[in-house]
């Protein structure tokens, strides 16, 4: 597989999540830009066979490298930035949870979903949009996960698959700071997260990064209830050149933290 497929399929599965996407794009193509992918990002769990360790190969094997890792000790969080073999393709971002780190009843919901993914479906390529690859968990065990993390609740419901696409900035014409992309979005009647504020990030870190609130679906859970849960969302990113004079490749940890609650069930904390 190549990257041009790799991507299609993922943007494929990803707008059939996130229809607020395909609208945010639209929109601004009809006002003459041309929209480019900063980076995508992943959600997964440190458990075999599922966990950064065992998804990462895929991502190696289209050319890219691992950058930098990051940390996220509050949300029980690791990560790894990944730059593209050419200029022109989104950087990847990959990030884990550590079950460990959860409380025992929290862990065991978890181990059990990653427990019914076969090894050998995680050998292939599609498993970085396969979805929910585990029978749906009920509604109380959903509500355990997210009373304790919200990444957790999320990944229980939604699985592997792109979490959320990235708008550069920086390579928009018209709509040159996140502000006036935010702005934009919010005329089509859709809602941006506001943790930490609107725009997280300054110049002084090298990157600027906004994001909508994730749209909604109804999911099944194991009492053959549904319910309506975050699915993904779009983010805008714009990058800042380091005093070398070349673009920022990385991740800012205390913006992306705030990014992460986009996904939030009870919306983000101020």
């Amino acid at each position: 597989m190549n990257t041009t497929q790799f991507f299609a399929a993922l943007w494929a599965d990803y707008v059939a999540m996130t229809p607020q996407a395909a609208r945010i794009k639209q929109a601004f193509e009809a006002r003459g830009e041309t929209v480019l992918n900063d980076h995508v990002a992943f959600r997964t769990l440190a458990v075999d066979p599922i966990g950064l360790a065992r998804l990462e190969p895929h991502i190696l094997a289209l050319g890219y490298t691992q950058f930098a890792p990051y940390e996220f000790k509050e949300k029980k969080l690791r990560a790894f930035g990944y730059l593209p073999p050419e200029p022109h393709l989104p950087r990847i971002f990959l990030s884990e949870l550590l079950v460990d780190e959860l409380s025992s009843a929290a862990g065991e919901i978890l181990r059990r979903c990653a427990a019914q993914v076969d090894p050998n479906r995680v050998k292939s390529t599609d498993i970085l949009w396969a979805g929910r690859l585990w029978n749906p968990i009920s509604v109380a065990e959903y509500e355990l996960l997210q009373a304790e993390s919200e990444y957790a609740a999320w990944f229980s419901t939604i699985g592997i698959r792109p979490n959320h696409f990235t708008i550069s900035v920086t390579d928009l014409k018209h709509h040159p700071e996140v502000e006036d992309v935010l702005q934009v979005v919010e005329s089509l009647g859709l809602s941006v997260n506001s943790s930490g504020g609107r725009v997280k990030g300054n110049p002084s870190v090298l990157l600027e990064q906004g994001s909508t609130m994730a749209d909604r679906a109804e999911m099944p859970f194991a009492e053959g209830r549904t319910l309506a849960v975050p699915t993904c969302y779009y983010e805008f990113a714009k990058r800042y050149r380091t005093p070398s004079g070349e673009l920022f490749q990385g991740f800012v940890a205390a913006s992306a933290d705030k990014i992460f609650e986009s996904t939030d069930a009870k919306g983000p904390t101020s």
